[in-house]
């Protein structure tokens, strides 16, 4: 059984997928104790739900895309068996993890979206930097962003991988800390090929914490 916090039908906000109509499985429990999180609500409880219940509730939506969030999905076993089911039932899965965990547990076919936490979550000591080799084509890297000194430290660590060479990068400012145009001028200052990464269901729907 897995613990599922919430199943819904809405705009995906982030990722190269960003626009598209996605359907979001949003399991519960997580690891990491980050100073931005804006899911606390899905930190602890969640319904128990089997697997196939899982893509039966799925399936009722009119949509083929699929995120499985949290929450951290790695925290539970059976993670692996829902994106199995779900490839095999023909949909298109993507993961976003913390990058805490290993993700070569993901079968082949799940898009990956590794969150690489910066100082500013309070959490990159979690980092497992051994994740980086074991992205595939399509997966891309993400980094939240609290601040210019946040900036500075991901932009090295986009050189030091060679991130931009190998995947798609998303920088996203944590909005209340660090304005997007400061973001943005710093972006184009250092030639930097990464995708400036807006949160648009935030702001599509300002007021809603949940189902969006």
């Amino acid at each position: 059984m897995l613990k599922v916090s919430e199943i819904f039908y809405s705009i995906q906000g982030e990722s190269s997928l960003q626009g598209y109509p996605s359907v979001f499985i949003r399991l519960a429990g997580c690891n990491l104790n980050c100073s931005f999180c804006d899911t606390e609500y899905a930190k602890t409880g969640g319904s128990p739900f089997s697997v196939d219940e899982i893509v039966e509730q799925v399936k009722k939506f009119p949509c083929t895309r699929v995120t499985i969030t949290g929450g951290e999905p790695l925290m539970q076993k059976e993670t692996v068996e829902l994106a199995r089911k779900l490839l095999s039932e023909s949909f298109d899965v993507q993961v976003e993890t913390n990058g805490s965990f290993d993700i070569n547990v993901l079968p082949e076919g799940v898009r990956c979206i590794l969150d690489i936490k910066t100082p500013g979550s309070r959490e990159s000591s979690k980092n497992d930097w051994l994740n980086i080799d074991r992205l595939t084509k399509g997966d891309e890297v993400k980094f939240v962003l609290t601040s210019p000194d946040d900036y500075e430290w991901a932009k090295n660590r986009v050189k030091e991988y060679a991130l931009t060479d190998r995947f798609t990068v998303l920088f996203s400012p944590v909005s209340s800390m660090l304005a997007p145009s400061v973001l943005a001028e710093s972006i184009l200052k250092d030639s930097l090929n990464v995708k400036l990464h807006l949160q648009i269901h935030k702001i599509i729907w300002p007021d809603r914490e949940r189902g969006v």
